[in-house]
């Protein structure tokens, strides 16, 4: 197989077996990246020496790549704004520390929208450079989709990992909000603020969210997840395990939104569900929430008031540095009335309590990712709406890549889960890959 078709779990065991050498993989990496970055334009930041000696550590000899808000000691940090270029970190951001300890190998920073908002960076859809790779971490999924690496950290506000995501083909998966540290990234909206990843394939993001996840003393919005029993270097499928033992119970939802979602995208949901059927699930049509109706107002909410705390400063000192999408959000925010965004952080942790309820009896959501592939044009970066509502709700989420618009562009399908509910979504995840028997393909 071809160096860049591993999946990180591929790459691990074939390291542990010695039929795969570090300084090899590491080169061939490096290569596909030189041979991508002209027409993608992934990475804000390439370190071609980047190297780790640690055998036998958990993720000995595998490159990560960084999303550019994520702080990195030996590798600028621009947050995608040019008020932070060419600075350097004093200290590596939690998760980037706690990757080097695993062993891994920091490949680089990825392209992020400004700041992890609407201001698109130079990065380009793999599979069409005309479209869009989503957004805010879009250099993150496309270096994913193109084979540069097999795992990349993206953050999460909106839909910023979900849909990218599924606009590059690859898998996403967004944990329970605090399930990773966010030391050192820097902040959007800290009620709202995810880390998450992109791998090739669901046992991927469930290896490396066994690693990651944690709680910090200086998060104050973490909280672990329930304790899950990982891979060992003997044998990293066997003690994952994450077969379900039975096949899932999901409540097929379309969201009030349902009309603004594409043709396409509305039938391979469809079709997909019905595929699943046949595998065993159980597949219920089921209402969305009225009180879910909220979520996009609260998240709006939530999102202006932070954002302007963090950036109106910001604004005031470097006005002409600063995007206008980013500018009208400080506005925004500003304008605000405290009791409204009290209020609305009261609203987002009632509607979280409550998703068990909503969810009772059902293992996972089977939703769309986004309204359909990713659209044409670099300006911007898609609608995370239907993201939106499992974000502010805090509940892991992850995409699926299941097929092909007739454009030629990847579409898929978003599972989501009760609150902490992270490996259960997994397990259902993994799942569902197996029964729709998906191909990991690559483009050209």
């Amino acid at each position: 197989m071809a160096m860049h078709r591993l999946g990180l779990l591929d790459a691990l065991r074939a390291l542990r077996a010695g039929t795969l050498d570090p300084a090899a993989y590491r080169e061939a990496c490096l290569d596909r990246a030189r041979s991508w970055e002209p027409r993608l334009h992934a990475f804000a930041h390439l370190d071609a020496a980047a190297a780790v000696d640690a055998p036998g550590a958990p993720l000995a000899g595998i490159p990560v790549a960084i999303k550019d808000i994520v702080a990195t000691r030996d590798m600028p940090t621009t947050n995608g704004s040019p008020i932070h270029a060419g600075d350097v970190p004093r200290a590596d951001a939690e998760v980037v520390a706690h990757l080097r300890a695993l062993g891994a190998t920091i490949f680089g920073k990825t392209v992020s929208t400004e700041f992890a908002f609407r201001h698109p960076g130079p990065t380009r859809n793999p599979w069409n450079p005309g479209h869009t790779p989503g957004g805010s971490s879009s250099g993150s999924a496309a270096a994913v989709a193109a084979g540069i690496v097999p795992l990349a950290l993206g953050t999460q506000t909106m839909g910023s990992v979900i849909r990218p995501a599924a606009f590059c083909g690859v898998v996403g998966f967004k944990p329970s909000y605090g399930a990773i540290p966010r030391t050192g990234v820097h902040p959007l909206a800290g009620s709202l603020d995810h880390v998450g990843f992109f791998t090739r394939a669901v046992a991927d993001a469930a290896y490396a969210l066994s690693l990651l996840a944690a709680a910090s003393d200086a998060d104050p919005h973490g909280l672990p997840l329930p304790p899950f029993r990982v891979g060992t270097e003997a044998d990293l499928d066997i003690d994952l395990d994450l077969d379900l033992g039975r096949p899932p119970r999901l409540a097929l939802m379309r969201t009030s939104r349902w009309s603004e979602v594409e043709g396409a995208q509305q039938d391979l949901l469809l079709a997909t569900a019905e595929r699943l059927r046949m595998a065993g699930a159980v597949v219920v049509e089921t209402e969305w929430p009225q009180a879910f109706d909220a979520l996009w107002t609260i998240a709006a909410v939530i999102l202006a008031a932070e954002a302007s705390a963090t950036f109106g400063p910001l604004r005031d000192r470097w006005p002409t540095l600063v995007s206008e999408p980013l500018a009208g959000l400080i506005a925004e925010g500003r304008a605000v009335p405290a009791p409204d965004y009290v209020a609305a952080l009261r609203r987002q942790r009632d509607l979280r309590a409550g998703l068990g309820r909503v969810l009772d009896g059902f293992d996972a959501v089977l939703t769309v990712p986004a309204p359909g592939a990713a659209p044409e044009g670099l300006a911007s970066t898609g609608d995370p709406g239907f993201n939106v509502p499992w974000t502010c709700l805090g509940a892991p989420a992850l995409t699926l890549p299941v097929g092909f618009a007739d454009s030629g562009l990847p579409l898929g399908i978003q599972l989501c889960a009760d609150y902490r509910q992270d490996l259960r979504l997994l397990r259902v995840g993994r799942w569902c890959e197996a029964a729709i028997g998906r191909e990991v393909r690559f483009p050209a």
